[in-house]
């Protein structure tokens, strides 16, 4: 059943530049979308496709003159966004309940209302909450808690002791608690020094596919409220990542290392163990931090300095083949030289 945009504006908050009769069925890209369908302009480069889009209405922050289209006008198109694909597209479930064909350990507790898939596991002491989703091969360690409405997608491994807050969402393949990477006389005997740790995740975090998190080698590992992690992240023991933290995918964050914030880093940088990041740090993709970064700083590069020095080092480095030319004749000018000034 389609909305009205009347209703779609009302859900939002947002205000209908046009007909707000017309009934929206589906949302889908410009280049998509059709009638019937409500696509949106997140991104400025793309306001010359609104002519063209063969959408019904679109989602802007603000209203183009003279294309005669109809909008839904709200400040932040791509947060309203993420709100109407909620609403479009309702998580559904094939099943409720607890299935006779997962393994539920007599002294584990699952609240009413959690869902827990055929071939799950849940250990000894381990307790599942209120809503939480347990998918088919999900394990749930010894003593481990998940709390209410978190949703752990299949193969999902909480490690002993581990907790998982509320509304936490691990999809497939994260692991959270396996050991930290920790050795005596590293290189010589490689004596495995014991992981008696936990990792402590909490509310509305969303950890994507493949994601490991070692537990603390002492204490937790601690992943704060609204994080949000890709998927092949590698969080070693006793790192703290700050709320509302953003991970991008391939990151690997070395042992007891700190984030604080809103810290956001881009993929495949690489960060030492034992550094504190600042609040609201933006660290760039590829980046290598091997030192301390105050709040608020923007960096870039191995190792990782200024945002605006690497950019100026970059155009350097581009002209360095032109610089190195440049050098060649005047060391031959200067040679001539010396041989004319010879006696």
């Amino acid at each position: 059943m389609g909305k009205t945009l009347s209703e779609i504006a009302a859900f939002i908050q947002a205000t209908v530049v046009g007909d707000g009769t017309v009934e929206i069925r589906d949302i889908k890209g410009l280049d998509e979308a059709g009638e019937g369908d409500l696509t949106f302009l997140a991104n400025a480069k793309y306001r010359k496709k609104i002519a063209t889009t063969a959408a019904s209405a679109i989602l802007v922050s603000a209203p183009v003159e003279g294309t005669g289209k109809n909008f839904i006008v709200v400040k932040d198109p791509y947060a309203a966004l993420a709100r109407l694909l909620s609403l479009f597209y309702p998580e559904k479930r094939d099943f409720l309940g607890v299935s006779p064909d997962a393994f539920i350990d007599p002294e584990a507790v699952v609240a009413d209302g959690a869902t827990v898939y055929a071939g799950a596991f849940v250990g000894r002491g381990a307790n599942i909450g209120r809503g939480a989703v347990l998918y088919p091969g999900v394990y749930v360690g010894p003593d481990a808690a998940v709390d209410e409405d978190s949703i752990l997608y299949p193969n999902v491994t909480v490690y002993r002791r581990c907790l998982i807050g509320r509304r936490v969402v691990l999809h497939a393949g994260v692991v959270v608690g396996s050991d930290g990477f920790g050795f005596a006389n590293p290189g010589v005997e490689n004596r495995k020094v014991p992981q008696v740790g936990i990792v402590q995740i909490d509310d509305d975090v969303e950890i994507q596919a493949n994601t490991t998190i070692d537990r603390g080698t002492l204490g937790k590992t601690w992943i704060q409220r609204g994080a949000k992690i890709d998927n092949l992240v590698q969080i070693a023991h006793n790192v703290v990542i700050g709320e509302n933290s953003i991970i991008v995918s391939q990151v690997g964050i070395s042992g007891s290392t700190r984030l604080g914030k809103r810290v956001l880093i881009g993929g495949q940088a690489g960060l030492v163990g034992h550094i504190n990041i600042g609040d609201n740090v933006m660290i760039a993709a590829r980046a290598g931090v091997n030192k301390d970064i105050p709040a608020s700083r923007i960096v870039s590069g191995t190792p990782a300095i200024p945002h605006t020095d690497w950019l100026r080092l970059s155009a350097h480095i581009q002209r360095l083949p032109e610089m190195h030319k440049t050098v060649l004749e005047l060391k031959k000018k200067i040679e001539e030289l010396e041989e004319k000034l010879k006696p």
